[in-house]
């Protein structure tokens, strides 16, 4: 079995809402004064710490950063690694995907990690996936290649 193949069971379902429930608090700090569209995340280790960040927008939308690129670059610089969930929120039907840049910082730093997503209008409804599936054959830069 080759390491992209890895598989990785996903956390107890009290783990999932837990999260989710982080993740909504983490949204009350987005900051989003254009779009309006507010976005919490929260990265879970296999510590069992729990890590926030919310969206934080620019004039320069080019500039803007996504709730769970926030929460991944408040986690990667305390220190923590080893991420085993991820949690978004947002007033959107469904929940709110990953963008393409989130989906590939997490399938470098957290790619095993499932990825839990919620409306925030009915955060009991939970839609699961994996880093690895929302992103498959992601780009991983090898300094040992040819």
């Amino acid at each position: 079995m080759k390491k992209k193949d890895k598989i990785i069971a996903a956390p107890p379902r009290r783990l999932w809402d837990q999260l989710v429930r982080a993740a909504a608090r983490a949204r009350a700090g987005s900051v989003s004064p254009y779009s309006k569209f507010k976005v919490g995340a929260a990265l879970l280790t296999n510590a069992g710490e729990i890590i926030g960040g919310a969206n934080v927008e620019s004039a320069s939308y080019g500039l803007t950063c996504c709730a769970e690129r926030v929460a991944l670059f408040k986690a990667l610089t305390a220190g923590k690694h080893n991420f085993v969930a991820v949690a978004v929120v947002a007033r959107w039907d469904g929940g709110p995907m990953p963008c393409g840049a989130c989906r590939q910082l997490l399938a470098e730093y957290a790619p095993d990690a499932s990825v839990f997503i919620a409306d925030s209008d009915d955060l009991k409804k939970i839609r699961a996936f994996t880093v690895r599936g929302l992103l498959p054959e992601a780009f991983v830069f090898n300094p040992d290649a040819p």
